[in-house]
């Protein structure tokens, strides 16, 4: 072989390695506000790493698609924060070191230690919440109506809100306008929210997903959102700063969200610096501001890089007031799940 020839093949050689060690991959399964660009781009460019991500709606379609994948497809999961324990039932998520997550520098009612750790082994960390409530347009309505949640649904707003399409946050706010605390839902307490979804169905004009109930209120085609949040018109304030939302005086049901690592990630050191990134102040208060929804971060020192603007219309100031009013999903057994689901299908789906 001549020396030219052993020069090119030693540099194709080389390319080739270079290229192999820049084509390092993590694959996130993931909920849409992680595929924002700002968020995701300082991590590469941090990690000479290519973060490929795949949106899902629903714990249940992340769960058929881990199952129908190989093992080593995926590194990270974000995940609903009441059904980490799902997952680590079936042994999908890989234990993290506590002493590497920001927990201490956490809101306190978001650290969820008996969602996310078993038998003192954490699997998941709270990277983001907020809020299932009331949003509305406040020139449309009396803004003091929106106070009471009875109000919002009865017949003086008539033809006039939507309700998300979700049947566990809204059962909760039905249930907390009947003095029932979300984690005692049974299905006794189903007899006492009955009529509360029908008076809610009654006077709405639609049963709407994220972008369609978003649409009805920004183009006025519905003025209340019941079900909607910070995450639903944060999005819209800078252009229509009358969308808003309130927590009213009853309560609201509270969301979180998760992150955590695939036991069986071929890359366990990288998937731990994105979840280590996504909880760190920076990455926190770039997801909850991501294009997709915002909401709260769960680190409270996101405070010191998010815009004065940005923390209002998050109502940071609020914040532990609407903590402490709020209360979390309801987490129904498998048998409950059930009649919760066809009581919405009942009375909703109509």
């Amino acid at each position: 072989m001549t020396t030219l020839r052993k020069a090119l093949l030693g540099g194709t050689a080389m390319w080739l390695f270079a290229s192999a060690a820049a084509a390092q991959e993590l694959n996130a399964l993931v909920w849409c506000d992680h595929a924002d660009e700002a968020l995701i781009k300082p991590f590469e460019e941090r990690h000479d790493v290519k973060v490929n991500v795949r949106e899902y709606e629903g714990t249940g379609a992340a769960l058929a698609l881990l199952e129908q994948s190989r093992p080593g497809d995926w590194d990270v999961l974000v995940i609903d924060g009441i059904d980490v324990f799902r997952t680590v039932e079936t042994g999908l998520l890989a234990p993290l070191p506590k002493e590497e997550l920001p927990i201490d520098d956490m809101f306190p009612e978001v650290v969820m230690e008996e969602n996310n750790s078993k038998d003192g082994v954490w699997y998941a960390v709270t990277e983001k919440f907020g809020y299932n409530t009331i949003s509305y347009n406040s020139e449309k309505v009396d803004v003091a109506d929106m106070q009471n949640l009875a109000t919002v649904w009865s017949d003086k707003y008539s033809g006039r809100i939507s309700i998300y399409d979700y049947y566990l946050p809204v059962m909760g706010l039905a249930a907390i306008a009947e003095g029932i605390e979300t984690s005692t839902i049974n299905e006794a307490a189903l007899d006492a929210i009955s009529p509360v979804l029908t008076q809610m169905r009654s006077s709405a004009a639609s049963v709407a997903g994220v972008v369609a109930a978003q649409t009805a209120l920004a183009t006025g085609e519905v003025d209340i959102v019941v079900g909607g949040g910070e995450w639903l018109t944060a999005v819209l304030a800078e252009e229509q700063p009358e969308m808003t939302w309130t927590i009213p005086d009853q309560g609201a049901v509270r969301w979180t969200q998760s992150i955590g690592m695939l036991a069986d990630s071929e890359q366990k050191e990288l998937a731990l610096e994105f979840i280590k990134y996504i909880v760190s102040p920076e990455g926190q208060a770039r997801l909850s501001t991501s294009s997709c929804f915002w909401g709260m971060p769960a680190n409270a020192n996101a405070r010191d890089i998010l815009s004065k603007d940005q923390k209002a219309v998050l109502r940071w100031d609020e914040q532990g007031e609407f903590l402490s009013r709020t209360q979390l999903y309801p987490a129904p057994d498998t048998e409950l799940d059930i009649a919760m689901q066809d009581l919405w299908l009942d009375k909703l789906s109509q």
